[in-house]
């Protein structure tokens, strides 16, 4: 008996050595994005911070002190990201993104608020919309809330110097952004990418004098088509809309009202959402903007707001309809006397309105509040907004970022 029970013991005790050999062996699976990894190398040439004015004025966008970027290849997956001095970035003239559009990016603000705390708005939302986008293009994917934990962490380290506490009411612009780096050329789903965020300046747009005014798109261009990628942020949905925008610009317009299909539906004002307030022949008073289920349009995260906070406080009073409606029946509606009010929502015009439409030759000369302010509705929705973003209502949307003094 005493041989076989040796023999046991052998058996175990070399089963134990390989179970301790298997789970200390390296793990050579791709690395998942890790904020919790991050390296911070502080700039040793701080720059001074200009005003509003002097960062508006010149040609190059001005960015704060710090990014942070982080690399992907196939097969390693992420490596841990940085937090380092801003500037250039080093690409191959072959990189993916400059030949084949494999970028994308999102955008959102951090505002310094009247309770003197920095916030962001809802940044969940952008930073799942960011991993929807680079899947569709067929970049590395990351959990969204990482890329929070990563904004959250340079906007600790540069928010106080460049948002100070004395300047209330102030914002800055956050620009996550990914792109396909890997050098071989051909039409193929990259095999390295870089993810960088960085903090900017960013013009105010929401207040254009007596409203803004939209031309209708061309007849030969569409923005975006079922099918496509209109509800991704990526940078293939702007370029090819740079020359009529342009084109509207000159006519003395400042943006484009996109229309699709052969009904000329409504879709998006540039590169923001469109609302309209009417009556319907009902009576019934109605906001109504264009739907997601076709993938169209982009799901702004001002427009989820937006809808979201007048379904809360108007309810009963304002009807909510997100469908599908044509240029026609705006006109219709304006020949009847029944639009009250246009609006676009994004996060570069925030809530702005709309005082003018022009198709075709004609003139949709949409009411305004006293002195061209906004209309009621326009104005409600911009406050209730605007109080979560600078502190004023305490609300979950508004996530306060940790200060490093």
């Amino acid at each position: 008996m005493a041989p076989s029970a040796v023999q046991d013991v052998d058996l175990t005790a070399s089963a134990v050595q390989r179970k301790t050999s298997i789970s200390t062996a390296p793990d050579d699976s791709p690395k998942a994005l890790d904020a919790s990894q991050l390296i911070t190398t502080l700039t040793s040439n701080p720059r001074g911070v200009p005003t509003e004015q002097e960062a508006n004025a010149g040609l190059e966008t001005v960015c704060t002190d710090h990014m942070i970027t982080a690399t992907w290849t196939l097969g390693k997956g992420w490596a841990a990201p940085e937090l380092k001095p801003y500037g250039p970035l080093s690409l191959l003239p072959t990189a993916s993104c400059l030949h084949y559009a494999t970028e994308c990016f999102e955008g959102l603000k951090v505002y310094r608020g009247y309770d003197g705390k920095l916030r962001i708005f809802r940044p969940d939302r952008n930073a799942q919309r960011f991993r929807m986008s680079a899947a569709r293009i067929s970049l590395p994917v990351f959990e969204p809330e990482e890329v929070v934990k990563l904004m959250i962490a340079l906007l600790s380290v540069d928010g106080p110097k460049w948002l100070p506490k004395d300047k209330p009411g102030s914002y800055l612009y956050i620009r996550p952004t990914l792109i396909g780096t890997d050098g071989q050329l051909g039409v193929q789903a990259p095999k390295a990418a870089m993810m960088y965020i960085m903090v900017t300046f960013m013009p105010r747009l929401d207040t254009p004098e007596g409203g803004l005014r939209l031309h209708t798109s061309p007849e030969d261009m569409v923005r975006a088509w079922v099918g496509g990628f209109g509800y991704a942020k990526v940078g293939a949905n702007y370029g090819p809309s740079l020359m009529a925008t342009h084109d509207a610009r000159q006519r003395g317009f400042h943006q484009i009202l996109w229309l699709y299909g052969p009904n000329g539906e409504c879709t998006e004002a540039g590169a923001s959402n469109f609302f309209v307030v009417w009556k319907r022949k009902d009576g019934k008073k109605e906001l109504i903007t264009a739907p997601l289920d076709d993938k169209l349009i982009l799901d702004g995260v001002t427009r989820r707001s937006c809808l979201e906070i007048v379904r809360e406080k108007l309810a009963g009073e304002l009807e909510v309809t997100e469908r599908k409606y044509s240029i026609d029946e705006v006109l219709e509606a304006d020949a009847e006397g029944r639009i009250l009010e246009a609006f676009a929502a994004g996060t570069a015009y925030f809530v702005c309105a709309i005082s003018q439409i022009h198709h075709r030759g004609q003139d949709v000369n949409v009411p305004m509040g006293p002195e061209g302010a906004p209309g009621e509705i326009t104005n409600k929705v911009k406050t209730w907004l605007g109080d979560i973003m600078y502190g004023r209502t305490q609300h979950e949307w508004g996530v306060v970022i940790p200060e490093k003094e």
